[in-house]
């Protein structure tokens, strides 16, 4: 009886076979011989992704180097790390222990599949811009907010003006009634942010064509966000800078405040 191999699902369905019947591998040996063998399909899988299953066909490793000249050769070694982070390291590493061999060469996950890259790049670019829009859209929120409190408290800032304040004791009183506001929100924010990204990591989420995409590249169709301190807070924390920014022009009109004809406002 020959050797056992596993074939993914578009491949059976295209040479119409199924469970136990037998293939027979016609290819060229790495010595240049003509290389042939008879195999029965063992199982069949289907990985999510059309590619993948139209391509891929598994067979033992001493069977496929005995069959194809490989001796104890082999055309390809997947290197899997923990982190991302930690590809270029590995990488590295890998590069140095090759170095010198000819015929050899050190590929990483964004070389081999450059579409994946490009994917995460636009999906990247594409959320700087609304986040970008929406801190925007805050710190033009706050400028008109506190803008207005200035401007409706024009006669009273005009009275207590006269009564001897400093312009620069209003403008820091406005600047601290918009630090209070932002770091309230910021505190709200960053509290219901951090339970719901909890949530999501315990059950997971996805959305409309998410698991064709995710096909697509051999990924699972449901994500799990995973957060650190440090990115729960650099985003709250740029909103928080930007509406502190969004103060100052309302506050710098304080200085140009002119009491007796504030005191006449109405």
């Amino acid at each position: 009886m020959g050797a056992e191999i596993v074939i993914g699902a578009v491949l059976a369905r295209n040479l119409k076979v199924s469970v136990g019947d037998e293939l027979t591998l016609l290819g060229s040996g790495l010595d240049g011989s003509f290389a042939a063998g008879v195999v029965t399909i063992r199982g069949i899988f289907d990985s999510g992704s059309a590619d993948i299953d139209r391509s891929l066909a598994e067979v033992p490793l001493a069977y496929f180097q005995d069959t194809f000249a490989m001796q104890d050769h082999g055309h390809s070694i997947v290197v899997s790390v923990d982190e991302l982070e930690n590809v270029g390291a590995a990488r590295a590493a890998v590069e140095a222990q090759v170095q010198g061999l000819d015929g050899l060469t050190v590929l990483s996950w964004d070389l081999l599949h450059p579409g994946l890259k490009q994917a995460i790049q636009a999906d990247l670019s594409s959320a700087w811009f609304m986040y970008g829009v929406l801190i925007t859209l805050v710190a033009f929120s706050v400028m008109n907010t506190q803008l207005m409190s200035v401007l409706e408290r024009t006669r009273e800032f005009g009275v207590i003006t006269a009564l001897g304040i400093k312009p620069r004791k209003l403008a820091s009183l406005v600047m601290l009634e918009t630090a209070l506001m932002a770091s309230l929100g910021l505190l709200i924010g960053l509290v219901l942010g951090w339970i719901l990204a909890l949530y999501f990591n315990s059950v997971g989420f996805s959305y409309p064509g998410m698991e064709e995409m995710g096909a697509k590249f051999n990924l699972p169709s449901t994500m799990y966000p995973s957060v650190t301190f440090f990115s729960m807070l650099l985003g709250p924390s740029v909103v928080f800078l930007f509406c502190l920014l969004a103060a100052v022009y309302p506050s710098l009109r304080l200085f140009r405040l002119q009491p007796v004809e504030a005191m006449r406002a109405v």
